[in-house]
């Protein structure tokens, strides 16, 4: 079992930037595929980024490609989320998830999650 705690959630304008932090505690974080989902008001929770074990590669959903970054600092036991070009429709409930094996872009693929950080993008 991982316990996540998310932060660096907040409000930015459109356009801005933020990168969100992910601390792990429990054994063998390198074994754990991590990922972020998000979830905006009356939305489904939706996969976002997957980074593997030992970083070896990552994913991202389309809308999201080329603006954010995920990575992961297996000494700190951390993964981050750099955002950029932030817009309006970002904006949702950040949540970051811990996995062992199956889909990574679907929840069911992921056992341990943290609480969620805010993110909002106005102007």
């Amino acid at each position: 079992q991982v316990q996540l705690v998310e932060s660096g959630g907040g409000l930015v304008h459109p356009g801005g930037s933020l990168t969100l932090s992910c601390a792990a505690s429990g054994r063998n974080f390198a074994n754990y595929r991590m990922a972020w989902f998000r979830q905006a008001p009356g939305q489904e929770r939706e996969f976002v980024a997957f980074i593997t074990g030992l970083g070896v590669s990552s994913h991202y959903t389309d809308s999201v490609k080329g603006r954010f970054t995920i990575s992961r600092d297996i000494a700190k036991n951390t993964v981050y989320l750099q955002m950029n070009s932030l817009n309006p429709e970002d904006t949702a409930v950040y949540y970051c998830a811990a996995g062992l094996s199956g889909d990574g872009t679907r929840s069911r693929g992921y056992k341990d999650w943290g609480q969620g950080t805010q993110v909002t993008v106005s102007s």
